[in-house]
């Protein structure tokens, strides 16, 4: 894989540094907007990237790029990922995929029409513990309850609270809680369990229309599902489902997924702890790579279907929100 990274904020850092891990991929060059060129060069420096671009028709039309990472503000994900795929370029594009179920949509089709690998950059997914529950789930027997909680306190929410507003709490830039903590417990809940049968979303509601936090409830045919999320406070971070013969849970932060507690009745508890990667991103990137090189287009595309899903459920829960004032 030969690849060109789009952006220069806080998660660049981590994904050069997890695709520094992938011996399968090249990075070649990385695109920063003008304003941002200096901070680009000094990644470039620090990671070895040998070309830095403003120019993103110039970094597309380059005959050795065959892979984009699109690692910029959620708002520009569609428009720059979309390009690149009509380029005849593979695209790794960051959790929220877009803003709407629309451009999902479309990005899917058009990847699948041209024969171009389109992945979701979400790292639980592409864990060996998510693989672990896959595995165990069926053995805790009907389920009657699943939770999960990822509170985190954000580094940009003293400025919030100054009015000082950064893209993480931007509803234009399709910022909030929801649209981003959220989506890694919610990403778990529906590959797991499928898509809910109705969803409701209760939020703190900032000055200026944004969830700083809530608590999303996803109904199931005979069991509910409950995820809080929050930017404005810390707490305890977890994915359960909870069954009539035991239990699976994740203790920690959902997008990291180190973890998973199994309960069976009768059997006891266990817990497995594979041997972690240096960096949360790379077995993703690792994935990527290997399905590139492989010309597994059936692997991708269940991963795109189970994406559209996930972005299908955002969207209701986003029209069946219910907000409350916090200013």
């Amino acid at each position: 894989m030969k690849l060109a990274v789009l952006g220069t904020g806080f998660i660049i850092t981590d994904a050069l540094n997890a695709i520094s891990e992938v011996p399968e991929i090249e990075k070649v060059a990385l695109f920063a907007r003008p304003n941002s060129k200096a901070k680009g060069e000094e990644f470039a420096r620090n990671y070895d990237i040998e070309r830095v671009y403003t120019d993103y028709e110039e970094l597309l039309s380059a005959g050795d790029i065959d892979t984009i990472y699109v690692g910029l503000v959620n708002s520009v994900h569609y428009e720059y990922t979309k390009q690149a795929l009509l380029a005849g370029k593979d695209v790794i594009l960051e959790k929220p995929f877009t803003t709407t179920l629309e451009e999902t949509k479309d990005l899917a089709k058009l990847a699948r029409e041209n024969g171009r690998f389109l992945f979701e950059a979400i790292t639980n997914r592409h864990s060996k513990v998510y693989e672990k529950m896959q595995q165990e789930l069926p053995r805790i027997g009907r389920i009657r309850l699943a939770m999960g909680n990822y509170s985190q306190y954000s580094s940009r929410y003293e400025r919030y609270k100054q009015k000082d507003v950064a893209p993480a709490f931007d509803p234009l830039a399709f910022g909030g809680a929801l649209n981003d903590l959220g989506i890694y417990n919610l990403s778990l809940s529906v590959s797991l369990l499928g898509k809910p049968k109705a969803v409701r979303y209760d939020a703190n509601i900032g000055f200026n229309g944004v969830d700083t936090s809530g608590v999303a409830t996803l109904r199931y045919k005979d069991y509910i599902c409950t995820l809080s999320i929050a930017k404005d406070c810390d707490g305890p971070c977890y994915f359960t489902i909870e069954g009539e013969d035991g239990y699976l849970r994740i203790p920690g932060k959902p997008n990291e997924a180190e973890q998973l507690d199994i309960f069976i009745r009768g059997e006891g508890a266990s817990t497995y702890a594979p041997e972690p990667d240096k960096n949360r991103m790379v077995q993703e990137f690792r994935d990527f790579a290997q399905m590139q090189a492989a010309e597994d287009f059936e692997r991708m595309s269940k991963e795109l279907d189970t994406t559209v899903t996930v972005m299908e459920t955002l969207m209701d829960i986003r029209a069946h929100m219910h907000g409350t004032d916090i200013a």
